[in-house]
């Protein structure tokens, strides 16, 4: 790889940095061709893009990144090979693991970086898959908006009806 192409690469992943709330450090380093392209198609599915990278090169790009987004904790894990995974939905990619893996042990989760919190470790896989998405905290979030709303419309609604036939039972006495 040449000087420019190296430069090159760090910009983009500068850009792919900046531009990406969430991305993890993996190792798939054991796994053959089929297995990496299955992997690439299910994360394709997810909407996760996954590059390979040099290590150097990730690091150099993070490290011209605003100190106060975190990036120097994932520094450690950027140590043997390399594929980062980069994605709008924090979860997806830990689930997308989980699923591949099955019997296998790779993947391997070196590190994840979910709005500027760090995970390190392949034992925080299962942390990971089990955070919720943004779009699953907002429909949480309406939902729990909109109960004490149909409760109250409910009992509106029933009320009436009891309210109605009390003023109808008074009225036939008198």
């Amino acid at each position: 790889m040449t000087r420019t192409e190296k430069e090159a690469t760090v910009e983009l992943l500068k850009e792919k940095f900046s531009n990406t709330e969430h991305f993890y450090i993996t190792n798939a380093s054991t796994l053959t061709v089929e297995q990496i392209n299955k992997l690439r198609s299910m994360l394709f599915e997810k909407g996760i893009e996954m590059r390979v990278v040099k290590n150097t090169l990730a690091r150099k790009a993070l490290e011209a990144l605003p100190d106060e987004k975190n990036y120097a904790e994932v520094f450690d894990a950027l140590k043997g090979p390399t594929a980062l995974m980069f994605t709008t939905v924090a979860n997806a990619p830990a689930k997308v693991i989980k699923e591949f893996r099955g019997k296998d042990d790779y993947p391997i989760l070196k590190a994840a970086y979910i709005d500027s919190a760090v995970f390190m470790g392949d034992d925080q896989l299962s942390a990971l898959s089990d955070l919720k998405s943004k779009e699953e905290l907002l429909g949480e979030l309406i939902g729990l908006l909109q109960s004490p709303i149909k409760n109250v419309m409910g009992a509106l609604q029933s009320g009436g009806n009891t309210i109605m036939s009390l003023l109808k039972t008074l009225e036939e006495r008198n």
